[in-house]
């Protein structure tokens, strides 16, 4: 097992295929956030560090796709290329605005939450439309809302359905 300095805690780790986030680290054992089913995973299996802070691929090529909170596409149209990557847990790259919508069920906030990107078009804005918990037949027709108006053009969709791992719920509005 390699040595994980205490400035790396969001340390990405790989065990059989299944990466994590190193949260907490002891002098002999590390306390990691599986992002998959990690399911052969028991406590005292060993993992290796990546050397890398967690990060998500960047690039304009996202425009129009709908993604995992890994920046994996989740739209079946292939991957997305990108030659940049940026940190997680990392201030804000620009000037915008973020909106946290909670509520009730059907009180609304999908309507709000479309409506203003819709009302985005034109004025050279990219926006990002996170998705977290939902049915995935929900998260459908919100992009098939948005691609009939040509919102797509400027819009990234992150979406975490609701039988998706908690810590990738949890990931997804810092994609």
């Amino acid at each position: 097992m390699e040595t994980i300095r205490d400035d790396e805690i969001s340390t990405i780790i790989r065990e059989q295929g299944t990466i994590g986030i190193a949260l907490n680290l002891e002098s002999n054992n590390v306390g990691v956030v599986l992002m998959g089913d990690g399911l052969m995973i028991q406590e005292g299996s060993s993992v290796k560090a990546t050397g890398r802070i967690a990060q998500i691929p960047v690039s304009k090529a996202y425009l129009g796709r709908v993604v995992n909170a890994l920046a994996k596409p989740i739209d079946g149209r292939g991957e997305i290329s990108s030659s940049e990557s940026r940190l997680i847990e990392s201030p804000a790259p620009g000037r915008g605005q973020r909106e946290l919508i909670i509520g009730d069920r059907q009180t609304g906030k999908t309507v709000v939450a479309t409506d203003t990107v819709l009302n985005q078009k034109g004025k050279s804005v990219v926006c990002v439309y996170v998705s977290i918990g939902q049915k995935a037949s929900f998260v459908a027709q919100v992009v098939t809302t948005f691609q009939e108006q040509g919102a797509m053009d400027y819009t990234i969709v992150v979406a975490e359905m609701a039988d998706s791992p908690a810590t990738l719920q949890y990931l997804a509005p810092y994609t």
